[in-house]
């Protein structure tokens, strides 16, 4: 009796705590459920938080770039470290030292009176000095002496293109233009594609062409005058004042090259595009100037170089400026010459109206 008392009750609680421990997992299963459903929501609130922070940084990004953009605030300047300019061979040799009574900032100045060969003005006129591109003067008599069709089409090559100072062009390796176009913005834009393209395609090359600018610099006396290539790039391109005279006085007696030099814009059509040139030599458009023949140069060895023949106060004048420092100043050496020039002539039609109601 007692036994089976002690089974039915050991089987109870062992029951009963079946029980107990059933209702136990029960109580702590969604507890245990949701540690993990709490876990990814932590994550899924940390996603969301640092989206919007990136959000937020793109945002501003974009914020400061439209600012930057419409410049209604400025960014902070970056400053970079200038290279100084090379100086000028004129420069170096001290030439700039050199007084002079109208104060020109010209190293060389040489004006003489085409007419007469009456020497106006001479600073260090016998200076060989780099030309730069007053080499296309040059270059343009070669040209147009040799009687070459003006319209035989010319393409701009791969040879073309500066090596020498890496200067940027806007004729395009393979634009085609005819001899005509190419004289036309050598002389007027100094375009330096244009001048090395009249030398490689001229009869016999490059090298022929060469040859022969020298062959003419000696045949006009120019005794003091090298020509290495037809673009007056390379430095070795020199000449002095007395010897360019000479060339302006001999270019200036061929239409094409007056026509030419002094006009002041041209358009060529480059494919599908118009291309807009203008004259470097600003006082072309200026109506108190009348000018018959100009070209303009620069390189850093050389300085910023002018030559004209131009008519002031009823003479005929040849104006020759070299190793000028600022960029404008060589138009306002010839703006000094002009004025002096007029002022000479008005003084001296003055004495003479003296002279004679004296009489």
């Amino acid at each position: 009796m007692t036994t089976d008392l002690n089974r039915f009750f050991g089987k109870k609680v062992r029951g009963l705590i079946c029980l107990l421990s059933l209702l136990s997992w029960f109580a702590w299963a969604p507890v245990v459920q949701a540690a993990p459903a709490k876990t990814q929501k932590t994550q899924k609130v940390h996603k969301t938080q640092v989206s919007k922070q990136k959000k937020t940084a793109t945002v501003a990004k974009r914020r400061v770039s439209k600012i930057l953009v419409s410049g209604k605030r400025k960014a902070a300047p970056v400053r970079v470290a200038r290279t100084p300019p090379k100086p000028s061979f004129g420069q170096m040799a001290g030439l700039h030292q050199a007084a002079d009574d109208l104060n020109l900032k010209s190293s060389v100045a040489f004006v003489i009176d085409q007419d007469t060969q009456e020497v106006l003005i001479s600073k260090n006129d016998q200076a060989v000095l780099p030309i730069a591109s007053l080499t296309k003067l040059m270059t343009g008599l070669i040209v147009t002496e040799a009687n070459l069709s003006m319209d035989e089409k010319i393409v701009i090559t791969q040879q073309d293109v500066d090596t020498e100072k890496g200067s940027s062009s806007r004729l395009r390796v393979g634009t085609e233009l005819s001899r005509g176009e190419l004289l036309h913005l050598a002389l007027m834009s100094s375009e330096n594609r244009a001048a090395h393209a009249l030398g490689r395609t001229y009869p016999g090359g490059l090298a022929v062409f060469t040859r022969l600018m020298n062959n003419k610099a000696q045949l006009l006396g120019m005794k003091d005058t090298r020509y290495v290539e037809p673009t007056g790039l390379s430095s070795s391109n020199m000449s002095s004042a007395r010897d360019l005279a000479k060339l302006v006085n001999v270019a200036h007696q061929h239409p094409l090259l007056r026509e030419l030099s002094t006009s002041t814009g041209h358009q060529v059509a480059v494919g599908n595009r118009t291309l807009q040139f203008n004259n470097t030599n600003r006082l072309v458009k200026n109506p108190s100037w009348d000018i018959g023949l100009q070209k303009t140069g620069y390189i850093s060895e050389a300085g910023r170089c002018l030559v004209m023949q131009t008519k002031v106060a009823g003479r005929q004048l040849i104006m020759i400026f070299l190793d000028s420092a600022g960029k404008l100043s060589r138009l306002g050496d010839a703006e000094r010459v002009r004025h002096w020039v007029e002022s000479a002539a008005n003084a001296a039609v003055i004495k003479a109206d003296t002279r004679v109601s004296g009489g």
